[in-house]
Order: C-alpha cells, then sequence, then structure tokens
C-alpha cells in the first residue's frame, strides 16, 4: 500500500466559494474548513488509486494485447495519471461532502459557526 504525501497536489482553496457560515468564522473557520476540504481530497486520492483503470482483471483472463504485459509505457502512465485527474475533478465538483461534515463536527467544538445552522 502506497501513501500519499498529503501536500502533493493538493488544490488552494477559493475562498469565495467557501459557505457563507464559514466565511463569517473569519480566518480560524476559513482554515479549518480549508483543513477538511484537503483531508476530504486526500481520501478521494486514496480510494481513486484502489481502482484498476489498466481493464485487466484478476481472473487471469486475456486482457486483449499482444505481449501479455497488459499495455505500453504510455498506457502505463496514464493509469497512474487517472487517479489524481478523477480525485481532483471530484474535489473541484464539489467533493463527496466529508469536508462539510468534518467542518461542522469541528467547529462545534470550537464554537465557530457551522455549515448546517446548528
Amino acid at each position: 500500500m502506497s501513501f500519499i504525501d498529503p501536500t502533493s497536489g493538493l488544490q488552494p482553496v477559493d475562498t469565495s466559494l467557501l459557505p457563507a457560515a464559514v466565511q463569517k468564522g473569519g480566518q480560524q473557520a476559513e482554515q479549518l474548513y480549508e483543513t477538511a476540504l484537503q483531508f476530504e481530497q486526500v481520501l478521494v486520492e486514496q480510494l481513486t488509486q484502489q481502482i484498476d483503470f489498466s481493464g485487466s482483471s484478476d481472473d487471469g483472463s486475456d486482457d486483449g494485447s499482444d505481449d501479455g504485459s497488459g499495455g505500453d509505457a504510455a498506457t502505463g502512465i496514464v493509469d497512474q495519471m487517472l487517479p489524481d485527474a478523477l480525485a481532483q475533478g471530484i474535489t473541484n465538483g464539489g467533493g463527496i461532502g466529508l469536508a462539510g461534515t468534518i467542518y461542522n463536527s469541528l467547529a462545534r467544538q470550537q464554537g465557530l459557526p457551522t455549515t448546517d445552522g446548528s
């Protein structure tokens, strides 16, 4: 199992897209929300690393390549890039909702405004 460097490839957070409650909470709330977003992105990257983009199966059946190697060098590079691209697309498209949940839980503990109004 490989581990992702949590600082590699993370997209900066556009503060204008932060929920209104986070913006009202000031710098501390923004930093907390940004950290929650970064955690979500790392998690999504880890999950997408587990997807087999090569199209090969684990049952030993032929994957259609002539040499049995599963593809050429270009295919290998694309297979390595797809998980990161997919993770960034998911995160940039609003994510999976985990960041908001993490933020709200931690914000309640710290007395910051939450995005769910509680």
